[in-house]
């Protein structure tokens, strides 16, 4: 394999890699069944359902299978069919939305074509949208984010913060408690049906497939929010399967989004007191804020949106979302620059390709006018396509006090500089992506609105009992290309840093660390989600042994055949 320093060999890397990322973007091939073939391995199985082979790749393409059988229940009376024809049988069943994570919650890597896993595709028909008075909306599971909020802004209506992408299905955000990034900038207060929290902390009401022991089958059950059983599958991560929901949502809000490239890290995370323009200061003064910060560069990419009714005069007016081309998609000279490192396995170009991703982002904001844009809150909260570079994510949340926020940011990103460049000089170059930083509220179910509602027992913003003042959470990704060396090595010790020094000890701790389900963590110096004593023993203590015994109580008496199961989901809850 050359370097690729030629013509020839950088033009073919570049178009194996675009390749490569258009295959992972695209929806996975499906094939008719032939019917002799259906019925010999799939005997009974509901006519009146769409079946059919197909693969499953997740968002980075470390997990994948091919030749798996999966069906498109048109409503909740076919998912039940489904789910019962599997009980009968012996398989799993794995609800599949748009596949966007990166965690094996859905099916392991290594799983064989043909096993007892059945996919249940939620996004071709479970996605009925209907508002639920003047101030909640019922959706279908398997309806996207952008579609949620398209027909929200058509009435008026949105969420306070909600993920960048907008192809996530509604039902696996709920499942890992997918989040923005907002908290109440100094004097704000939130206003009525919005929440800082995850988006599972806006469920008002959901509807499952659940065990009915009368009748000896699993059945459609409703779920109220002051019910304790539906406290566990607010944020169930695999271990159920939600068909419905409905969600409290609040009048929509104009926001404008600033971007500045100009401010060092140095400054942006420095220690609290230090004055100047640190990551706290936006967060008084705005609320909402998030830091890009690539890998080997000073200058991180910061977003900070500020409630505005009306358009400033610098604003340029945005009429819909993704308005960040440079990132959406991947420039030709990344592209290159990518398939070069790749290919050639040349790795220590990271400091080039994370200098030229930040000189992308300055530049595309300065041409594409979108440095300081304004519009309804859709148009500036969703900004990624799945097109945009595939990339491997660790993840975490980190509890605390607002005025501990700058602190936990100052320390991270201080140990991850430093390890970082201690890699760099022993030749080793395990990121080549970003450093990502939001900053969200707690999970209170006060923001519901409902007499009596529980805080979603697994989200991993649940607020800690004993520790009323822990009021906000920074949520912490490092991004890497897959396959990097060192990679998994280097988030080891990030991860060990970060669980270690933020577990809320009694009287000590001022901050305590719990795991992104969706994102990587639980890692050896190979392997994510491999730490066995991470996976059975931080996690639960992260959340207490009564939340994590109560929740596991309550998913194993609603699914006590295990239908809604993985490999991980077992390791974690049996």
């Amino acid at each position: 394999m050359t370097d690729g320093s030629t013509e020839g060999s950088s033009f073919w890397t570049r178009r194996g890699f675009l390749r490569t990322a258009a295959a992972l973007s695209a929806v996975p091939a499906v094939s008719a069944p032939d019917p002799a073939a259906a019925a010999r391995e799939l005997p009974g199985f509901p006519a009146d359902v769409a079946l059919y082979r197909t693969a499953y790749r997740n968002w980075t393409g470390e997990i994948t299978a091919e030749g798996l059988w999966a069906c498109a229940p048109e409503g909740p009376q076919q998912v039940v069919a489904v789910v019962n024809w599997a009980r009968r049988e012996g398989w799993t069943v794995r609800a599949r939305g748009s596949s966007h994570g990166w965690s094996p919650l859905t099916i392991a890597e290594g799983t064989r074509p043909g096993a007892p896993v059945l996919l249940v595709d939620t996004a071709r028909h479970l996605t009925g949208l209907a508002l639920d008075g003047g101030s909640a909306v019922r959706a279908g599971t398997g309806v996207t984010m952008e579609a949620l909020l398209t027909y929200l802004e058509r009435h008026d209506l949105g969420l306070t913060a909600v993920p960048a992408v907008g192809d996530l299905t509604l039902g696996g955000a709920l499942a890992v408690d997918g989040h923005g990034t907002a908290v109440p900038a100094r004097g704000e207060r939130r206003l009525p049906g919005h929440t800082y929290g995850s988006l599972s902390n806006l469920v008002l009401s959901l509807t499952a497939v659940v065990w009915d022991e009368a009748s000896d089958a699993y059945v459609l059950r409703t779920f109220r929010r002051d019910e304790a059983d539906c406290a566990a599958l607010l944020t169930h991560r695999g271990r159920a399967l939600v068909t419905e929901v409905v969600l409290r949502v609040g009048a929509n809000t104009r926001l404008r989004c600033v971007s500045r490239v100009d401010i060092p890290a140095a400054e942006l995370f420095a220690a609290p007191g230090s004055g100047g323009r640190t990551f706290e200061s936006f967060l008084d003064a705005s609320g909402r804020a998030e830091a890009i910060w690539f890998a080997f560069t000073e200058f991180p990419w910061l977003k900070v949106w500020s409630v505005s009714p009306d358009r400033p005069p610098a604003s340029r007016r945005v009429t819909g979302p993704y308005n960040y081309p440079f990132s959406d998609s991947v420039p030709q000279p990344v592209a290159d620059l990518v398939g070069r490192i790749v290919a050639a396995g040349a790795w220590s170009l990271a400091p080039v390709l994370g200098n030229l991703q930040y000189d992308v982002a300055a530049l595309g904001l300065l041409t594409t006018l979108s440095g300081d844009i304004w519009g309804p809150s859709k148009n500036t909260l969703l900004y990624l396509r799945p097109t945009t570079l595939r990339v491997h994510a660790n993840g975490y949340a980190v509890l605390t006090s607002r005025a501990q926020v700058q602190r936990v940011i100052s320390e991270f990103t201080a140990f991850y500089r430093e390890r970082l460049a201690a890699y760099a000089a022993r030749g080793r170059f395990p990121v080549n992506g970003s450093v990502e930083i939001r900053v969200t509220g707690l999970d209170d179910p006060a923001d519901a609105g409902l007499a009596g509602a529980h805080a979603p027992l697994l989200s991993a913003v649940r607020p800690v009992e004993d520790r009323p003042e822990w009021d906000s959470a920074v949520w912490l990704d490092v991004l890497t290309l897959p396959g990097t060396p060192h990679a998994e090595a280097f988030l080891r010790e990030l991860e060990r840093f970060l669980l270690g020094s933020h577990d809320g000890r009694p009287g000590g701790g001022y901050a305590l660390a719990r795991v992104e389900w969706s994102k990587g963590w639980a890692y050896t110096d190979t392997d994510a989600w491999r730490d066995e004593e991470v996976i059975g023993a931080t996690v639960p203590a992260s959340f207490g042994e009564g939340v994590w015994g109560r929740a596991a109580g309550v998913l194993d008496r609603l699914d006590p055949h295990h239908v809604f199961s993985s490999e991980l989901v077992r390791r974690m809850l049996g």
